[in-house]
Protein backbone atom coordinates (compact mmCIF):
# COMPACT_ATOMS: atom_id res chain seq x y z
CA UNK A 1 0.00 0.00 0.00
CA UNK A 2 1.20 3.44 -0.86
CA UNK A 3 1.41 6.32 1.46
CA UNK A 4 0.70 10.11 0.63
CA UNK A 5 3.98 11.80 -0.56
CA UNK A 6 3.96 8.34 -2.96
CA UNK A 7 0.55 9.08 -4.27
CA UNK A 8 1.28 12.44 -5.13
CA UNK A 9 4.18 12.01 -6.62
CA UNK A 10 2.50 9.97 -8.91
CA UNK A 11 -0.24 12.08 -9.47
CA UNK A 12 2.17 14.94 -10.16
CA UNK A 13 4.20 12.69 -12.96
CA UNK A 14 0.85 11.84 -14.37
CA UNK A 15 -0.16 16.07 -14.38
CA UNK A 16 2.74 17.41 -16.43
CA UNK A 17 1.92 15.37 -18.98
CA UNK A 18 -1.11 17.63 -19.55
CA UNK A 19 0.73 20.90 -20.99
CA UNK A 20 0.68 23.81 -18.88
CA UNK A 21 1.91 26.77 -20.41
CA UNK A 22 0.40 29.62 -18.16
CA UNK A 23 1.52 27.74 -14.83
CA UNK A 24 4.90 28.59 -13.68
CA UNK A 25 5.20 26.50 -10.70
CA UNK A 26 2.42 23.82 -10.24
CA UNK A 27 2.54 20.62 -7.71
CA UNK A 28 5.50 21.02 -5.19
CA UNK A 29 5.55 24.26 -3.39
CA UNK A 30 2.82 25.25 -1.30
CA UNK A 31 1.29 27.27 -3.95
CA UNK A 32 0.76 27.39 -7.55
CA UNK A 33 2.18 30.14 -9.33
CA UNK A 34 -0.40 31.43 -12.65
CA UNK A 35 0.81 33.51 -15.18
CA UNK A 36 -1.60 36.36 -16.09
CA UNK A 37 -1.62 39.04 -18.78
CA UNK A 38 -2.81 42.96 -18.87
CA UNK A 39 -6.45 43.11 -19.76
CA UNK A 40 -7.72 39.77 -18.51
CA UNK A 41 -9.72 38.76 -15.69
CA UNK A 42 -9.89 35.81 -13.71
CA UNK A 43 -12.60 33.66 -13.62
CA UNK A 44 -12.63 31.26 -10.74
CA UNK A 45 -14.94 28.55 -10.08
CA UNK A 46 -15.72 25.71 -7.38
CA UNK A 47 -17.38 22.50 -7.17
CA UNK A 48 -18.20 19.29 -5.15
CA UNK A 49 -18.58 15.74 -6.63
CA UNK A 50 -19.98 13.81 -3.54
CA UNK A 51 -20.65 9.76 -3.82
CA UNK A 52 -23.90 9.27 -3.25
CA UNK A 53 -24.90 12.44 -4.28
CA UNK A 54 -23.34 13.32 -7.43
CA UNK A 55 -22.31 9.94 -8.27
CA UNK A 56 -22.51 6.24 -7.16
CA UNK A 57 -19.12 3.93 -7.59
CA UNK A 58 -21.73 0.80 -8.58
CA UNK A 59 -22.78 3.02 -11.74
CA UNK A 60 -20.31 5.16 -12.18
CA UNK A 61 -16.76 3.88 -13.50
CA UNK A 62 -13.93 5.94 -11.93
CA UNK A 63 -12.76 7.27 -15.21
CA UNK A 64 -16.56 8.65 -15.81
CA UNK A 65 -16.22 10.48 -11.83
CA UNK A 66 -13.20 11.80 -12.64
CA UNK A 67 -14.45 13.07 -15.97
CA UNK A 68 -17.66 14.49 -14.68
CA UNK A 69 -15.57 16.27 -11.77
CA UNK A 70 -13.58 18.51 -14.27
CA UNK A 71 -16.56 18.71 -16.64
CA UNK A 72 -19.27 20.73 -13.74
CA UNK A 73 -16.00 23.42 -12.94
CA UNK A 74 -15.04 23.88 -17.01
CA UNK A 75 -18.75 24.19 -18.02
CA UNK A 76 -19.26 27.24 -15.19
CA UNK A 77 -15.93 28.64 -16.99
CA UNK A 78 -17.93 27.67 -20.90
CA UNK A 79 -20.76 29.91 -19.65
CA UNK A 80 -18.50 32.81 -18.56
CA UNK A 81 -16.68 32.83 -21.93
CA UNK A 82 -13.61 32.28 -20.33
CA UNK A 83 -10.86 29.47 -21.01
CA UNK A 84 -9.21 27.14 -18.53
CA UNK A 85 -5.81 28.13 -17.24
CA UNK A 86 -5.62 25.72 -13.73
CA UNK A 87 -7.29 23.14 -12.25
CA UNK A 88 -6.74 22.44 -8.56
CA UNK A 89 -8.20 19.43 -6.98
CA UNK A 90 -9.26 18.13 -3.14
CA UNK A 91 -9.17 14.24 -3.15
CA UNK A 92 -10.29 12.74 -0.26
CA UNK A 93 -11.09 8.47 -0.88
CA UNK A 94 -10.87 5.30 1.24
CA UNK A 95 -7.82 3.86 1.60
CA UNK A 96 -8.61 1.01 -0.41
CA UNK A 97 -9.25 2.69 -3.69
CA UNK A 98 -5.53 3.57 -3.65
CA UNK A 99 -4.26 0.52 -3.81
CA UNK A 100 -3.80 -1.19 -7.39
CA UNK A 101 -5.41 -5.11 -7.35
CA UNK A 102 -3.78 -8.23 -9.07
CA UNK A 103 -1.49 -5.31 -11.41
CA UNK A 104 -5.01 -3.75 -12.63
CA UNK A 105 -4.84 0.00 -12.00
CA UNK A 106 -6.46 1.51 -8.73
CA UNK A 107 -9.53 3.11 -8.84
CA UNK A 108 -7.90 6.32 -7.91
CA UNK A 109 -5.54 5.84 -11.08
CA UNK A 110 -8.54 5.39 -12.90
CA UNK A 111 -10.10 8.36 -11.50
CA UNK A 112 -7.51 10.91 -13.17
CA UNK A 113 -7.32 8.70 -15.71
CA UNK A 114 -10.56 10.17 -16.81
CA UNK A 115 -10.30 13.75 -15.26
CA UNK A 116 -6.39 14.34 -17.04
CA UNK A 117 -8.07 13.30 -20.23
CA UNK A 118 -10.45 15.74 -20.35
CA UNK A 119 -7.99 18.32 -18.68
CA UNK A 120 -5.64 17.81 -21.72
CA UNK A 121 -8.50 17.84 -23.98
CA UNK A 122 -9.70 21.35 -22.58
CA UNK A 123 -6.39 22.96 -21.82
CA UNK A 124 -6.56 23.03 -17.59
CA UNK A 125 -4.13 21.60 -16.37
CA UNK A 126 -3.84 20.31 -12.54
CA UNK A 127 -1.60 22.52 -11.11
CA UNK A 128 -2.01 21.31 -7.41
CA UNK A 129 -4.73 20.19 -4.90
CA UNK A 130 -5.00 17.98 -1.84
CA UNK A 131 -5.06 14.07 -0.88
CA UNK A 132 -6.93 13.18 2.39
CA UNK A 133 -8.23 9.51 3.72
CA UNK A 134 -12.45 9.43 4.09
CA UNK A 135 -14.46 7.64 4.51
CA UNK A 136 -16.38 8.26 1.06
CA UNK A 137 -14.89 9.64 -2.22
CA UNK A 138 -15.54 13.67 -2.05
CA UNK A 139 -14.12 15.47 -5.16
CA UNK A 140 -13.82 19.58 -4.47
CA UNK A 141 -12.66 20.94 -7.54
CA UNK A 142 -11.32 24.66 -8.36
CA UNK A 143 -10.75 26.08 -11.78
CA UNK A 144 -9.10 29.21 -12.58
CA UNK A 145 -9.59 30.53 -16.23
CA UNK A 146 -9.37 34.18 -18.18
CA UNK A 147 -11.74 36.19 -20.23
CA UNK A 148 -10.66 39.76 -21.37
CA UNK A 149 -11.44 42.29 -19.29
CA UNK A 150 -15.11 43.39 -19.40
CA UNK A 151 -16.43 40.03 -21.64
CA UNK A 152 -17.44 38.26 -19.21
CA UNK A 153 -20.89 36.88 -20.02
CA UNK A 154 -22.78 37.51 -17.11
CA UNK A 155 -26.54 36.31 -16.30
CA UNK A 156 -27.76 39.68 -15.56
CA UNK A 157 -27.57 40.81 -19.33
CA UNK A 158 -30.57 39.98 -20.94
CA UNK A 159 -33.18 42.60 -21.87
CA UNK A 160 -36.78 42.42 -23.02
CA UNK A 161 -36.84 41.54 -27.01
CA UNK A 162 -34.14 39.20 -26.16
CA UNK A 163 -33.67 35.70 -27.86
CA UNK A 164 -33.27 32.75 -25.95
CA UNK A 165 -31.30 30.03 -27.35
CA UNK A 166 -29.44 26.81 -25.85
CA UNK A 167 -26.65 24.76 -27.50
CA UNK A 168 -26.90 20.93 -28.43
CA UNK A 169 -29.94 19.06 -26.69
CA UNK A 170 -31.54 18.84 -23.54
CA UNK A 171 -32.32 16.18 -21.25
CA UNK A 172 -29.74 13.31 -21.91
CA UNK A 173 -28.13 13.74 -18.62
CA UNK A 174 -31.57 12.80 -16.67
CA UNK A 175 -32.61 10.46 -19.14
CA UNK A 176 -29.45 8.57 -18.45
CA UNK A 177 -30.16 8.72 -14.64
CA UNK A 178 -33.34 7.15 -14.77
CA UNK A 179 -32.19 4.45 -17.24
CA UNK A 180 -29.47 3.58 -14.53
CA UNK A 181 -32.28 3.22 -12.11
CA UNK A 182 -34.70 1.33 -13.93
CA UNK A 183 -37.28 3.91 -14.53
CA UNK A 184 -36.84 3.98 -18.26
CA UNK A 185 -37.25 1.98 -21.03
CA UNK A 186 -35.72 3.22 -24.74
CA UNK A 187 -34.30 2.06 -27.50
CA UNK A 188 -30.89 0.38 -27.45
CA UNK A 189 -29.49 3.46 -29.61
CA UNK A 190 -31.16 5.99 -27.40
CA UNK A 191 -29.79 4.38 -24.13
CA UNK A 192 -26.49 4.12 -25.20
CA UNK A 193 -26.39 7.99 -26.40
CA UNK A 194 -28.19 9.19 -23.05
CA UNK A 195 -26.03 6.76 -20.96
CA UNK A 196 -22.45 8.10 -22.92
CA UNK A 197 -23.72 11.68 -22.05
CA UNK A 198 -24.77 11.10 -18.57
CA UNK A 199 -21.29 9.57 -17.78
CA UNK A 200 -18.86 12.07 -20.42
CA UNK A 201 -20.87 15.35 -20.27
CA UNK A 202 -18.87 17.56 -22.92
CA UNK A 203 -18.68 21.39 -21.25
CA UNK A 204 -19.26 23.89 -24.22
CA UNK A 205 -16.00 25.89 -23.69
CA UNK A 206 -15.01 26.87 -27.97
CA UNK A 207 -18.72 27.97 -27.62
CA UNK A 208 -18.89 29.93 -24.92
CA UNK A 209 -15.75 31.66 -25.69
CA UNK A 210 -17.34 32.11 -29.59
CA UNK A 211 -20.46 34.10 -27.79
CA UNK A 212 -18.83 36.89 -26.29
CA UNK A 213 -19.77 40.10 -28.37
CA UNK A 214 -22.59 37.75 -29.32
CA UNK A 215 -24.70 36.92 -26.07
CA UNK A 216 -26.12 39.17 -23.66
CA UNK A 217 -26.54 36.79 -21.30
CA UNK A 218 -25.21 33.16 -20.15
CA UNK A 219 -25.44 30.56 -18.26
CA UNK A 220 -24.69 26.43 -18.03
CA UNK A 221 -27.40 24.00 -17.90
CA UNK A 222 -26.32 21.94 -14.70
CA UNK A 223 -29.51 22.19 -12.58
CA UNK A 224 -32.49 21.85 -15.70
CA UNK A 225 -33.53 24.39 -17.94
CA UNK A 226 -36.83 25.09 -15.83
CA UNK A 227 -34.75 26.51 -12.75
CA UNK A 228 -31.56 27.66 -14.44
CA UNK A 229 -33.76 29.80 -16.82
CA UNK A 230 -35.73 31.54 -13.87
CA UNK A 231 -31.89 32.03 -12.16
CA UNK A 232 -31.22 33.80 -15.01
CA UNK A 233 -34.24 35.81 -15.18
CA UNK A 234 -33.64 36.82 -11.77
CA UNK A 235 -30.37 38.02 -12.06
CA UNK A 236 -31.60 39.87 -15.24
CA UNK A 237 -34.84 41.15 -13.89
CA UNK A 238 -36.66 40.27 -16.70
CA UNK A 239 -39.00 37.29 -17.11
CA UNK A 240 -39.46 34.39 -19.94
CA UNK A 241 -41.60 32.53 -22.68
CA UNK A 242 -40.27 28.57 -23.42
CA UNK A 243 -41.52 27.05 -26.95
CA UNK A 244 -41.93 23.77 -26.12
CA UNK A 245 -42.15 22.89 -30.09
CA UNK A 246 -38.71 24.17 -30.42
CA UNK A 247 -37.27 23.12 -27.38
CA UNK A 248 -34.22 19.99 -28.79
CA UNK A 249 -34.44 16.92 -27.23
CA UNK A 250 -31.83 14.21 -26.73
CA UNK A 251 -33.00 10.64 -28.16
CA UNK A 252 -36.28 9.72 -27.19
CA UNK A 253 -36.18 12.02 -23.94
CA UNK A 254 -39.35 13.59 -23.11
CA UNK A 255 -40.57 17.21 -22.26
CA UNK A 256 -40.23 17.21 -19.14
CA UNK A 257 -36.92 15.54 -18.98
CA UNK A 258 -35.83 18.15 -21.80
CA UNK A 259 -37.27 20.94 -19.29
CA UNK A 260 -36.36 19.66 -15.81
CA UNK A 261 -33.53 17.61 -16.38
CA UNK A 262 -30.04 19.00 -15.07
CA UNK A 263 -26.20 17.53 -15.86
CA UNK A 264 -26.81 18.41 -19.64
CA UNK A 265 -24.20 21.26 -19.07
CA UNK A 266 -25.15 22.77 -22.84
CA UNK A 267 -25.05 26.69 -22.21
CA UNK A 268 -28.20 28.68 -22.07
CA UNK A 269 -27.85 32.40 -23.56
CA UNK A 270 -29.68 35.29 -24.47
CA UNK A 271 -28.64 37.61 -27.59
CA UNK A 272 -30.45 40.79 -28.96
CA UNK A 273 -32.86 40.65 -31.79
CA UNK A 274 -31.61 42.22 -34.17
CA UNK A 275 -27.99 40.37 -33.10
CA UNK A 276 -26.89 37.34 -36.04
CA UNK A 277 -27.00 34.15 -34.04
CA UNK A 278 -25.72 31.30 -36.33
CA UNK A 279 -26.84 27.64 -35.92
CA UNK A 280 -23.89 26.43 -35.29
CA UNK A 281 -21.02 27.30 -32.99
CA UNK A 282 -17.55 25.06 -33.37
CA UNK A 283 -19.29 21.99 -34.66
CA UNK A 284 -22.93 22.53 -31.73
CA UNK A 285 -25.98 22.99 -32.98
CA UNK A 286 -27.74 26.44 -31.66
CA UNK A 287 -31.66 26.34 -31.44
CA UNK A 288 -33.75 29.64 -30.52
CA UNK A 289 -36.28 28.17 -28.24
CA UNK A 290 -37.94 31.78 -26.88
CA UNK A 291 -37.75 35.01 -25.80
CA UNK A 292 -37.29 37.60 -22.86
CA UNK A 293 -40.17 39.69 -21.80
CA UNK A 294 -40.46 42.49 -19.26
CA UNK A 295 -41.22 41.32 -15.77
CA UNK A 296 -44.72 41.96 -14.81
CA UNK A 297 -46.50 41.65 -11.47
CA UNK A 298 -48.83 38.70 -11.48
CA UNK A 299 -46.77 37.37 -14.80
CA UNK A 300 -45.18 34.29 -14.33
CA UNK A 301 -41.25 34.44 -14.28
CA UNK A 302 -40.90 31.77 -16.89
CA UNK A 303 -43.58 30.28 -19.04
CA UNK A 304 -44.16 27.18 -21.37
CA UNK A 305 -45.84 28.37 -24.72
CA UNK A 306 -47.42 24.97 -25.86
CA UNK A 307 -49.54 25.97 -29.37
CA UNK A 308 -52.03 28.62 -28.20
CA UNK A 309 -51.38 27.71 -24.72
CA UNK A 310 -49.53 29.70 -21.91
CA UNK A 311 -48.81 28.41 -18.45
CA UNK A 312 -45.96 29.06 -16.10
CA UNK A 313 -43.19 27.00 -15.95
CA UNK A 314 -42.49 25.68 -12.29
CA UNK A 315 -38.63 25.26 -11.44
CA UNK A 316 -38.24 21.32 -11.00
CA UNK A 317 -34.71 20.90 -11.86
CA UNK A 318 -32.44 20.37 -9.15
CA UNK A 319 -31.43 22.26 -5.88
CA UNK A 320 -30.15 21.17 -2.96
CA UNK A 321 -31.23 21.66 0.84
CA UNK A 322 -34.53 21.83 -1.02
Amino acid sequence: MQGELELIAKIRQRAAEVPAPRVTRGIGDDCALLRTTAGEELAITTDFSIEGRHFKLEWHTPESIGHRALARGLSDLAAMGAKPVATFLSLALPKKLTAAMKKEPSWMDRFYEGMLSLAKEEGAPLAGGDLSESSLVVADVMLVGTVPRGKALLRSGARAGDKLYVTGALGAGLLGLRILEGKRKVSVEAETDALHRHFYPQPRIEQGVALRGVASAAMDLSDGLSMDLARLCAESGVAAEVDAARLPRAMEATLAEALHGGDDYELLFTAPAKKRVPKRLRGVEVTEIGRVVVRRKGRATVALVDGKKKTALEAKGWEHFS
